[in-house]
């Protein structure tokens, strides 16, 4: 494939990325550190911690579609409007994760401490799909084809694992208060670097005046068959890494029984080998395209992660080898899926008309893998008799195949999907 895409000054790439940094910051601790948190924190069972989550999220996956269509309809106005409506988001979003991570200490009673879990989920939940949907769509809004997709997705999500790489070590180094405060000053830092971006920009950013709200928000993306299969083939891969995602700390603590401090390791290494890799898969989409770069992550992913199997307590060493194995191809999982998703767009004749709404819907696939893997593997390995702190060989080894085995057999699927529907294809991309 020859790269005619254009260059991205490092300036216009860090403008438009660096609000990836704090919505990642925001995304690990809620998906990784927030079930054992409250579970250590006030003794909430896995089943009604799983619960919860399953259902905030359901909720909160639901509204993307609407949300999708309310981002464009902010699209139609001034870009005034668009950055008002980014730092109300913002500050909605800042709000929640302070009260997710420093709730109050006078919630004695089990209910006052389901009702501000629920509470918080919600308005985190809300502000972060809106402020993510309306950032991720002004990628979609610009074109220019795959490669160039590719690059703007990697300056987001490449600054994004370094909020995630924050995210996994200041909590255990400076505790919740700091983590939340260092939250506040990048994603003011990130609103304000993208409405640098947003005022600089050229005026095909925001749609004319003579397009009409009604059009951009009446036509839903699912009428694309190709969009359909795209979201099939984004949750089942999802899927398979929400798992790990979720379940990553009780395998850390029980499965290998590694010190407090290895946690933070861990994490690091997996999401700085992600980072590090993004340069190599960006080299690997310019000369394969999209499609087979993307399989060839899954099949790097399945490779490393099998290896979870043989592992049992003390086995620190060969964990951090897995880490960052599976770390290189979290590089494909960041580099190509959305921008796979733009280039979509752009197929489809949708771009600046509707980009908003099909991230929404991407979004919600997104949630739904977080909330089914939290839904379906806590409550089943409760109910499988695994709980934190227990280290019985049968508990161990429900923990250890859920952890490794399930997503290597999701993955699998996945790479069969892409080969049948999008490198070897059989269907073109017309409407339903």
């Amino acid at each position: 494939m020859r790269d005619n895409a254009p260059i991205i000054p490092p300036l216009q790439g860090l403008q438009y990325g660096l609000l990836g940094l704090p919505l990642a910051f925001v995304a690990l601790p809620v998906y990784v550190h927030l079930p054992n948190f409250y579970a250590q924190t006030f003794s909430m069972s896995l089943g009604v911690l799983g619960a919860i989550l399953l259902l905030t999220r359901c909720f909160d996956g639901l509204i993307d579609p609407w949300l999708g269509r309310r981002m464009d309809a902010v699209y139609q106005h001034s870009r005034r409007h668009v950055i008002w409506v980014a730092l109300v988001l913002a500050l909605l979003l800042a709000i929640g994760f302070a009260a997710l991570f420093l709730p109050p200490v006078a919630l004695t009673s089990d209910t006052e401490q389901l009702a501000w879990l629920i509470g918080a989920l919600l308005i985190s939940h809300l502000a972060y799909s809106g402020l993510g949907i309306l950032h991720q769509a002004w990628a979609a809004r610009q074109g220019g084809g795959e490669v160039a997709q590719s690059r703007w997705v990697t300056w987001r999500e490449g600054l994004g694992l370094l909020g995630v790489l924050l995210a996994s070590t200041l909590p255990t180094l400076m505790g919740w208060a700091n983590t939340t405060a260092v939250l506040v000053v990048l994603l003011s830092a990130g609103v304000w670097a993208w409405s640098r971006r947003l005022v600089g920009h050229q005026p095909a950013l925001i749609a004319p005046a003579s397009a009409t709200i009604a059009t951009t928000v009446s036509a839903s993306p699912l009428r694309f068959s190709a969009f359909k299969r795209l979201l099939l083939l984004f949750l089942l891969n999802g899927f398979a890494s929400a798992i790990p995602a979720t379940l990553v700390l009780f395998f850390v603590q029980d499965g290998l029984q590694a010190p407090r401090q290895w946690e933070a390791l861990y994490l690091g290494a997996y999401f700085a080998a992600g980072a590090l890799s993004l340069p190599l898969w960006l080299r690997l989409i310019t000369r394969f395209g999209l499609a087979k770069t993307w399989r060839l992550g899954m099949f790097i992913s399945v490779l490393a992660f099998v290896g979870v199997l043989s592992l049992g307590a003390g086995d620190l060493y060969a964990f951090l080898v897995i880490c960052c194995a599976s770390g290189l191809a979290l590089g494909a999982d960041l580099a190509v899926p959305g921008a796979l998703l733009n280039q979509l767009i752009d197929d489809c004749g949708e771009r600046q008309k509707s980009d908003a709404a099909f991230v929404g819907w991407w979004n919600l696939v997104t949630k739904m893998n977080l909330a089914l893997a939290a839904g379906l593997s806590l409550p089943l390995l409760g109910w499988l008799g695994y709980q934190p702190g227990q280290q019985d060989a049968q508990a161990l080894w429900a923990l250890s195949f859920a952890y490794g085995a399930v997503p290597c057999a999701l993955k699998l699927m996945a790479a069969f999907v892409i080969s049948r529907w999008f490198i070897n294809p059989t269907h073109n991309g017309e409407s339903a």
